[in-house]
Parts: C-alpha cells; structure tokens; sequence
C-alpha cells in the first residue's frame, strides 16, 4: 500500500519543499507526463522518497522540480513525455547533490496538487503533481524561485567548497567548462558540448599547472550544471586572476569554424556576439534559475568596466591567446577577435574572456575538439598565452595608477 508523505495545494505558496533523505532512481516505464484536458499530470515514480520542491518561473513559463538527489540514468525526453501542453522535459545532475527537472508549459498554469506517496512495504515512492490552466496574470503572479535558506545552496554556492587562496602566490585561472548536467549545450553527431568541453579544460588545466607560474581552477570537474552566479563567486572563493570560459558552438546553416576569443562590449557588435550572448543568458533560465530583474544591474556592471582596469586587461589577455592559439597551430575563426554582451564576462575584479574554441557543426573542428592532439594544441595555445599576458601584466604594473 502507498502511503501518502505529502500532499500539497499550491493555492497562494509559490513553492512546496519537502524533506526525506537518500539518491532515488527513476523507474522510466511507470513515470511520464501528460495532458489532462488543458493542464497536465506528472507521475515520477522513484526508487525511493527524496527531498524535493516544485515552483513555477516565468518568462519562459515553466515548472521546476529540485531533489535531493534523483539518478537520471535511463530517463529520456521520448519515454516520459506525452503531452501536447508541454514544450519540453528536460532533466539532470544540477550539481553535487542535487537535480532538476524543467517542464517547458505551452500555456499559463498553476500547481494544484504535489504530492510524494510512499509504499511502506517496498519503499517506492510516487511523486504526483498536477497543474491547471491559468490566466497569464495569476501565472505571473504566483511565480518566482522561493527563499528558502535550506535550498540555498542550490542557487548561489560554489560546487567545491574551496578556501580562499592568498593572492602572494601563482597567479590563478579559473577555467570554466561550459554548460553541464541539465544543460548539454551544442549537441552534433553524438558529441555533447558540455562533455568535449569538460575534457578540453582538464587538459589546459594540466598545461597551465605545468607553467609552473600559474595554477589552474576548475569551475567544475564533472558532469554537473553550475548557475553563473556560482560560477563568479568560485572565482572570487580562489582569489582568481583571470577567467577563461570554454565553448563550441553549432550552426544550424553556414560554415563557420574555427576558434575565437570573446571579451565584454557594452552592446553586441555582429550576428555571431548576439546568438553567443542569448545562448548563455538563456542557459540559466532554460535550467530554471531565476534571473528576472537582474538586467539593469547586469547593465549597470557592463557600463562600470569600461572604466575598470580589469576590462582593458582582459581585452590584452584576448590579444595574447589569439596570437598564441594561432602559433600552436590551433584552426582559427576568420574574425578570430570578437566583443559582446556576455553575461559570464561581467566581474569588475578580474580579466574575463569567452573562448568559442571551434564548431561542433564543423567536421574539421569536431574532429580536433574530439582527438588528444586536437585538443593538446588548444590546451598549449591557451597556456602561452596566458603566461605572455601575465609577464605583460607584470611589466605593466608599476605604471598602473594606485
């Protein structure tokens, strides 16, 4: 027999959080999400009960689901999926200890029903929700991530942990392995973004630590989602000197290749700096965090670096890569230097830079993202030119204004 843990009305609470404790794998025969008449129902059953909250976002509206922990392995958007008032299901690692699940809704709805039953024979557990249409106002409403200290860390915490370091040692880079868990990123012939991208920064990771001037860190060292928040505030945690974002892009038309290096502009300057700027601004919401609000600052920091040494650093720190990715023999981007509204790019305390190390819908640059060779040359491009603009830096520093 099931016995019910909790069940929940969602008729003013923007979230429902509840606590058990343990790692629950999906049974992906049982569990789908469909249509009932214009709302839907989702029935997640789970090897066992699991601390979990369900809240609604807006803009794109959506529903999210957060556990501690469930294990995804074998659960795909075709087996669970069968409603037409959903867009999208989509699941995954969050970060360490934790998971999402984002239902993308074709139209305004609200939670009416969340509950977790558990069959106190065998221990499996059944989460039941269940969402009806709503007007857009009551939706807008009643959305919003929930304050909740206990779920705090889901947010804004870095995924190590790690103590700050003093500033009188090797200079420090934070490598950024970009997207993660819940967010694949470019996804051709079989090659994920995130997984290419999280080889890639093992490797210049090695080559930076071998320079022996210079000691890498990564931002993360697994198959996890790290919100851009956390992100910065890791870097500032390890007292970060520079900060170099790895990404593949793919086209859907065109024969881009090659690698490029991105630093902060105040606005957009070509096709290419806007798809790059509403790809990232967009994977943090599409994984359910809630950035409403947060444009006027993001803007405010924009305008504040161009008045920072650390823009001006970065932008050299971007001359120094591309010219030494290039003398490693790295295939370079016809327009190898580029400039956008990149959110990931916006700390005012140290250089930042995007690197677009190739396209995963070029079959040149897959095949080297994909090979050691291929991605050794970008990892000892990347080194050198980090050490030539910190030896610049260096020489520049006693003309720097206190």
């Amino acid at each position: 027999m099931f016995r019910l843990i909790a069940l929940c009305l969602m008729l003013a609470s923007p979230a429902v959080a509840q606590e058990f404790l343990a790692l629950a794998r999906v049974d992906v025969a049982q569990s789908q999400l469909r249509d009932d008449g214009d709302g839907l129902v989702l029935d997640l059953h789970l090897s066992l009960a699991v601390p979990y909250r369900v809240f609604t976002l807006d803009d794109p509206r959506r529903v999210v689901l957060d556990f501690r922990e469930v294990d995804w392995r074998g659960a795909s958007r075709a087996a669970m999926l069968n409603a037409d008032n959903a867009f999208d299901l989509r699941f995954g690692p969050l970060r360490p200890g934790w998971s999402r699940m984002v239902i993308d809704l074709a139209a305004p709805m609200v939670v009416t029903e969340a509950g977790m039953q558990v069959d106190t024979d065998t221990g499996l557990a059944l989460l039941h929700l269940v969402l009806a249409p709503a007007l857009a106002a009551e939706f807008a409403d009643r959305a919003g991530a929930p304050v909740d200290q206990g779920w705090a860390d889901l947010v804004v915490s870095d995924p190590t942990q790690a103590a700050p370091v003093q500033k009188d040692g090797p200079l420090v880079v934070a490598i950024d392995a970009g997207h993660g868990g819940i967010d694949p990123g470019a996804l051709r012939a079989g090659v994920r973004e995130a997984d290419v991208m999280l080889a890639l920064a093992f490797d210049v990771a090695e080559a930076i630590n071998r320079t022996g001037s210079m000691r890498a860190v990564l931002i993360r060292d697994a198959d996890f989602f790290v919100p851009l928040e956390g992100r910065m505030t890791h870097s500032r945690r390890v007292g970060a000197d520079a900060f170099i974002s790895l990404h593949a892009d793919a086209l859907e038309e065109g024969g881009a290749h090659g690698a490029s290096v991105y630093t902060l502009a105040a606005d957009p300057i070509d096709g290419a700096s806007t798809r790059m700027a509403e790809r990232h601004e967009r994977g943090d919401l599409l994984a359910g965090l809630d950035l409403t609000g947060q444009d006027d600052r993001i803007a405010g920091l924009l305008m504040d670096l161009a008045r920072l040494e650390t823009g001006p650093s970065g932008v050299r720190l971007a001359d120094a890569l591309v010219r030494e990715m290039g003398r490693a023999g790295v295939r370079m981007n016809s327009r190898p230097r580029r400039a956008g509204k990149l959110a990931v790019l916006n700390a005012p305390d140290f250089a930042s830079v995007l690197i677009e190390v190739g396209f995963l819908s070029s079959d040149v640059d897959r095949a080297a993202l994909t090979s050691l060779d291929g991605r050794a040359a970008i990892a000892v491009g990347i080194a050198a030119g980090l050490t030539a603009w910190a030896d610049a830096e260096a020489a520049r520093a006693p003309l720097i204004r206190q």
